[in-house]
């Protein structure tokens, strides 16, 4: 049930990726807007050493449990009247998910929910569609480690959402053999995108998307890459941001001729992506030549950002 508004107390959000464990909390503003009274995320590389074999390696398990733990001190500093965790493409796939979940409720009492991919995309539209003014059709594209989130709306409406198992750092462990990644890992990379995503051409083509949205994650990555390239506005806290296709096709080039010590180098990777952010460069160009979007938007609000609105809304 959702919350009633105006809030006295606010409530504290976690999204536990396969990469990051993100904490907000925050309350809503009267206008609806976010209010923002911490946030956190910790690059706790759930996925990493176990992801292509459906399970949490140990070393990362723990990571996990010390994030949750300091998360915990952290909630417990405030005057947080409610506490929602979700765990997405890393815990609901591995064998070991829910031991995971249940040593964080006995370490830390925070329930973690694991939701499906419908969910994970639900909640992602929910927070894109608060950042970004939507018009005519778009598709919205979510990069995670496990998972990858795509979802077709406009104004009003989702037109179709899925989750696909292409997940960054799935794809950087089958595929990204090479530095720089080299034109055969590239083409089985591709070959095992035609596999996952034939029904989300059709959906390209049925929908004609004019907008691509790129939420959070790889695409801050991508648009920081522009602003610095192109001498552009500074994004600061906007929850929105417009780049050129061209412009983001140019970055991703980049990427793609890039060595892992450039991009160790480069302050504007940060470095859990240092080497994810090339697969997350291959399926990304792939999916603009398949697509025939014009518009290209960055909305920093994701997965954390749809589950506090859906409990204070």
């Amino acid at each position: 049930m959702a919350l009633l508004f105006p809030m006295k107390k606010p409530i504290a959000v976690l999204d536990l990726g396969t990469n990051t464990f993100h904490l907000l909390i925050a309350e809503l503003n009267e206008d609806r807007s976010i209010n923002e009274i911490f946030v956190e995320k910790k690059h706790v590389k759930l996925g990493e050493g176990g992801i292509t074999e459906a399970r949490i390696a140990e070393v990362a398990f723990n990571r996990g449990l010390e994030a949750m733990q300091d998360f915990k001190r952290v909630i417990d500093q405030y005057d947080v009247t409610e506490v929602y965790g979700t765990g997405t493409a890393a815990l609901r796939t591995a064998a070991n998910g829910q031991n995971f979940v249940d040593q964080v409720k006995a370490l830390t009492g925070i329930g973690i929910d694991i939701i499906d991919g419908d969910k994970e995309a639900s909640l992602i539209y929910r927070g894109v569609s608060k950042a970004v003014e939507i018009r005519g059709n778009a598709v919205i594209m979510d990069i995670g480690g496990g998972s990858v989130e795509f979802i077709f709306c406009d104004e009003k409406n989702v037109q179709f959402k899925k989750s696909y198992p292409i997940g960054a750092a799935r794809l950087m462990a089958l595929f990204h053999k090479s530095d720089p990644i080299n034109a055969d890992d590239i083409s089985a990379l591709h070959t095992h995108l035609e596999e996952q995503l034939a029904d989300l051409k059709k959906n390209l083509f049925l929908y004609k998307p004019e907008t691509l949205i790129g939420s959070a994650g790889a695409f801050e990555t991508f648009a920081d890459l522009a602003i610095r390239k192109y001498g552009l506005r500074d994004r600061d806290s906007e929850s929105g941001y417009r780049i050129e296709r061209t412009q983001l096709q140019s970055v991703i080039n980049d990427i793609l001729l890039s060595t892992h010590d450039q991009r160790a180098a480069d302050d504007k990777i940060s470095p859990v992506r240092v080497d994810m952010i090339v697969t997350a460069a291959v399926l990304t160009s792939y999916i603009l030549s398949h697509a025939g979007v014009r518009n290209v938007m960055l909305s920093t609000y994701a997965l954390k950002e749809g589950l506090l609105y859906e409990k204070l809304d």
